[in-house]
């Protein structure tokens, strides 16, 4: 293969993250835990649907009337990511959790990151994080090595930011984007295969036994992939509790028209929609997922998608 054609099979340096969508059991309760414990804003509500953010929309909730749980088993969400401008932003929610007494799962230290780790009320993961400037991120041969780049995090020499004058707890500060998502897979390499090898994702991080990293543009990750509990796992109900899909925002149309190329030439199913030009299809694990061309224009464009078939 030529270098140019290596070069458009990959996804474009831009790509980012969007909108993720999860099926909860209660949405009031989903909408407290959220913009209470999280700091999120409610953008729009529609009977059994919200949509929360902070300057740009960011989750959309939808309550799932015949409450079906995934097992824990099962492929699906592992955690889905919030990133927050800087570092005294991560020590403001820190500080905030530790108020409102609301327990976390774990604190760490990952050399291009600092993160904490917690669940919202139906047992979805959450990672809230900051990252370290790129030009501290440890590259070798283009690739971030897991030797010893996961300690505890100091979580003493974080709060330490918020001394003085540091910033109060007001919310999710503007700026507060998905920066990853981190799935469950069954089998790792035929997810693996479907992520790098059709969509175009780059490995980044390498090295973690039984789990894979991906980005685009030389960012750390912006999708994982974990085999630590699901290994040989059944998929979820369609309906199930949790992640109904995640979005991955390509630049413009052409890069959704080459994706699709791509898709068809390895014979997997999807279907292209106009409105917002998209691509819908679910991954070899069973998980839903949109490619959107550009960002999302409006509220009421991310709304609709409560009501979009994930089924190609």
């Amino acid at each position: 293969m030529s270098n140019q054609a290596g070069e458009r099979n990959k996804l474009p340096p831009t790509t980012r993250m969007g909108v993720v969508s999860l099926n909860v059991s209660r949405l009031e309760r989903s909408l407290a835990f959220y913009r209470e414990m999280l700091g999120l804003e409610l953008m729009q509500r529609d009977n059994d649907t919200a949509l929360l953010g902070v300057d740009q929309p960011l989750l959309l909730l939808t309550e799932q009337p015949a409450v079906k749980f995934r097992s824990p088993d099962a492929s699906g969400l592992y955690h889905v990511a919030f990133l927050v401008p800087g570092r005294a932003d991560l020590a403001c929610f820190l500080r905030h959790l530790l108020d409102v007494g609301y327990a976390l799962r774990e604190a760490s230290d990952h050399v291009v990151s600092e993160a904490l780790y917690l669940s919202d009320l139906d047992g979805n993961g959450i990672e809230v994080y900051r990252d370290r400037p790129r030009g501290a991120w440890p590259w070798q041969n283009g690739r971030l090595y897991a030797a010893n780049s996961s300690d505890p995090l100091d979580k003493e020499n974080l709060l330490a930011e918020l001394e003085g004058n540091g910033p109060r707890w007001r919310g999710m500060p503007v700026g507060t984007c998905i920066g990853h998502v981190h799935l469950q897979a069954a089998d790792l390499d035929r997810a693996v295969a479907f992520y790098q090898d059709i969509l175009g994702f780059e490995e980044s991080i390498t090295g973690i036994t039984g789990a894979y990293f991906m980005a685009a543009g030389g960012y750390h990750h912006h999708l994982a992939l974990n085999t630590w509990y699901s290994l040989g796992g059944p998929p979820p109900p369609s309906d199930a509790i949790g992640l109904r899909f995640f979005t991955i925002c390509l630049p413009d149309e052409e890069g959704v028209k080459r994706v699709a190329g791509r898709l068809e030439t390895a014979d997997v199913t999807f279907r292209h929609i106009s409105d917002p030009d998209a691509l819908v299809l679910r991954d070899r694990e069973g998980n839903g997922l949109l490619l959107v061309a550009g960002q999302f224009s409006n509220q009421k464009e991310v709304m609709s998608l409560a009501k979009l078939s994930i089924e190609p």
